[in-house]
């Protein structure tokens, strides 16, 4: 019996990880303004645009070598200087069932606006619900965190999927409380909306 409690425990876990990783407005693979303990697998890399209120911001990262993530964000203002981040991101532990994801980075290694190292943990719970919490300077301002919920797709009596699997996401960067959801289109592929920074965003990614 414990066995069989022990292993639908293990199947409600693994089940609630993300969508598939995705790059953060900021670059690193996380949420919304936060990285997550996530980074690519090698081989992989990602793209992404964010439209924001006031520009955008285009994001890629790679892994070119085990567990660990480097990328850039070039942020393009309407009205002030442009900026271009390039980021790093090192896993120490991988998430498993009975343990957290923790990870160490840098945001803004060339202290362009302001460089930003920080450590934090991932952890998926059950019913498709999943933890992030960390602790940085710069940006972060000390301790943030976020909490994702995904919902998977319905299948109606055809076996077609009434929505595509998406992700809801909330999330205190260190300053202020974000909002969105993440949908996973086609494999890789993903659409973001939500609130950041007191102002709407939308954005769109693909990770292969």
């Amino acid at each position: 019996m414990k066995k069989v409690l022990f292993g639908i425990g293990c199947a409600l876990v693994l089940a609630s990880g993300p969508v598939s990783a995705a790059p953060s407005v900021n670059g690193s693979t996380g949420l919304i303004n936060n990285p997550s303990a996530d980074v690519l697998r090698e081989g992989e890399f990602s793209l992404g645009y964010y439209h924001l209120k006031d520009g955008g911001v285009g994001v890629f990262n790679t892994n070119i070598l085990p567990k660990l993530e480097i990328g850039v964000a070039g942020f393009r203002y309407d009205h002030q200087d442009n900026e271009n981040y390039v980021n790093a991101k090192f896993s120490i532990l991988s998430e498993s069932v009975l343990n957290p994801g923790l990870a160490v980075g840098i945001e803004d290694i060339g202290n362009t606006r302001e460089r930003s190292a920080y450590a934090v943990a991932s952890k998926a719970l059950p019913f498709g619900f999943r933890m992030h919490v960390g602790a940085g300077s710069g940006r972060f301002d000390g301790v943030f965190a976020g909490i994702e919920k995904t919902l998977n797709p319905i299948s109606v009596l055809t076996g077609n999927n009434v929505f595509p699997a998406t992700t809801l996401i909330a999330e205190y960067d260190g300053k202020h409380m974000n909002y969105g959801a993440r949908m996973a289109i086609v494999p890789g592929l993903k659409l973001d909306a939500g609130w950041r920074d007191h102002d709407g965003y939308v954005g769109v990614s693909y990770t292969y």
